[in-house]
């Protein structure tokens, strides 16, 4: 007779957040109130305030882009890369001291499971500070000319899915090749960036390298067309890209754009099942499917369909839907309510366009925004749960022959930022990578980062690389570009 084990609570202590009632944005150097009307940042397993935060103006953001212009102009750009590298090496070692904290607050005020925030995002965090402190350095040998120079002033915007992830993401690249920032973090996700803030005060960094602006898009949209910044980089949807390429075209001002996907999971019959069911499972319901390069298109060939499904759904059933904080959580909190209402609705177009639904029977909680992990078969191209980026955890099936149709129907779609193939034979592999429209391509796994890997995509996933030593060409003068001379 067979027995199943039931999971105690494993709460982790919110006290280790350190929460504080009230936040301020972070300008040259100091902590400062902003003239923008304050925002509350909501705890969405819970729907409680966790904190208010002060937000930037205009006005602000102005006084911020000289602060780096005048960081930039002093002291940055004419410090050595071996001393830029200092401050970046201190900056990684104290967000590994601080790890947990990070972590607790980042589940908080973003809903993932601290097993995520704690094992994935602040160790990546620290990992990225690490890997562009030692490029700081060797930017002579990094293949962009024998001296190459920064941009100037970079103005970063980062979304609410990764908050401090993206922030190490924007930020480490652009210090360690001589450029300042005034980074604005997502409006509903603003704490970790501004504990990171906390850290790189006490790394003492020069005043005004680094500036955090809290704010709504009105705050970004004021970022992105100041006269005195260099570089924009942006992370968030595909309609926000297209609007800030249209107000920088003609500009002269660097442009990378990181922006949402669609990726299809190709499943071949001599894959491994239980292994690519595990790979599926990290594919789409990793951190509540928020992830631009969410594994969210799932083709399987048709011959091994049905056994595949079996193994899928018996999977997904275990997974443990509730409390961000418990260690036990597999798939925590949607983001917030206007996500959760677009993930319902794009549901329910799928039941209408007569796609079969299967959603997981894992109880949720009474309270908070939760979805549960939901699996759509019989999935046709045409559908929109097929075309439209949902942004959580709902995948939808669509069954193949050959690996030529695999190919079509993975292209069949606006975005290419990212693809994963599983199967046996490393030539069927690199057949595939070849010929999919994806920036990256994984091979038998699924959402595996290293900063030393460059990552970006194509068409309306957007353009430009970061991370690696590719990633350094976002923020040198490699062409045309105004040498931080505006």
């Amino acid at each position: 007779m067979s027995q199943t084990w039931e999971y105690a609570p494993a709460p982790e202590s919110r006290d280790i957040a350190r929460l504080r009632a009230g936040y301020q944005m972070f300008v040259d150097g100091k902590f400062v109130d902003g003239s923008g009307e304050p925002l509350k940042s909501i705890n969405p397993a819970t729907e409680e305030v966790l904190a208010e935060v002060s937000t930037a103006s205009p006005s602000d953001v102005d006084i911020a882009v000289r602060a780096a212009r005048r960081a930039y102009d002093r002291t940055w750009s004419k410090m050595p890369g071996a001393e830029r590298a200092k401050y970046l090496y201190r900056i990684a070692r104290m967000v590994q001291e601080r790890a947990r904290e990070l972590a607790v607050l980042e589940s908080l005020d973003n809903g993932k499971p601290i097993r995520e925030s704690r094992d994935v995002d602040v160790p990546l965090v620290a990992a990225h500070f690490f890997h562009h402190a030692g490029w700081a350095d060797k930017l002579p040998y990094a293949g962009y000319g024998p001296d190459p120079k920064p941009l100037g002033v970079a103005g970063q915007i980062i979304p609410w899915n990764f908050p401090l992830l993206m922030a190490a993401w924007k930020i480490a690249p652009a210090l360690a090749c001589g450029n300042t920032v005034v980074l604005k973090p997502a409006e509903t996700t603003p704490l970790s960036a501004l504990v990171l803030a906390e850290i790189i005060q006490q790394a003492e960094l020069p005043p005004g390298v680094v500036n955090i602006l809290p704010g709504a898009g009105d705050v970004g949209a004021e970022l992105v067309n100041h006269p005195l910044v260099n570089k924009i980089a942006f992370t968030g949807s595909t309609d926000v890209g297209k609007l800030i390429q249209r107000s920088l075209a003609g500009t002269g001002k660097k442009l990378t754009l990181e922006l949402g996907g669609k990726a299809a999971n190709v499943v071949f019959d001599d894959a491994p099942l239980d292994q690519a069911v595990e790979g599926i499972v990290n594919g789409v319901f990793f951190n509540q499917g928020h992830v631009c390069c969410a594994g969210s298109r799932l083709l399987v060939q048709e011959s091994i369909a049905d056994e595949l499904l079996g193994k899928l759904r018996s999977r997904v059933s275990t997974l443990r839907v509730g409390d961000p904080l418990d260690k036990n959580t597999d798939v925590g909190a949607i983001n917030s309510r206007e996500q959760l209402d677009r993930i319902v609705a794009l549901s329910e177009a799928g039941d209408a366009e007569g796609a079969e639904r299967w959603t997981s029977p894992c109880p949720l909680p009474d309270k908070g925004f939760f979805f549960a992990p939901t699996v759509f078969s019989n999935v046709s191209q045409a559908m929109r749960i097929a075309r439209e980026e949902i942004f959580g955890p709902v995948l939808s099936v669509i069954t193949f022959r050959t690996p030529d149709e695999a190919v079509s129907k993975a292209n069949n779609t606006p975005y290419g930022l990212s693809a994963g193939v599983w199967t046996e034979k490393g030539s069927r592999i690199l057949w595939m990578a070849q010929r999919m429209r994806a920036g990256v391509v994984w091979a038998n796994t699924f959402n595996r980062f290293d900063p030393t890997a460059p990552f970006g995509g194509y068409q309306e996933s957007g353009f430009g690389r970061e991370g690696g030593r590719t990633g350094l060409e976002a923020y040198l003068a490699t062409g045309d570009e105004g040498v931080g001379s505006r």
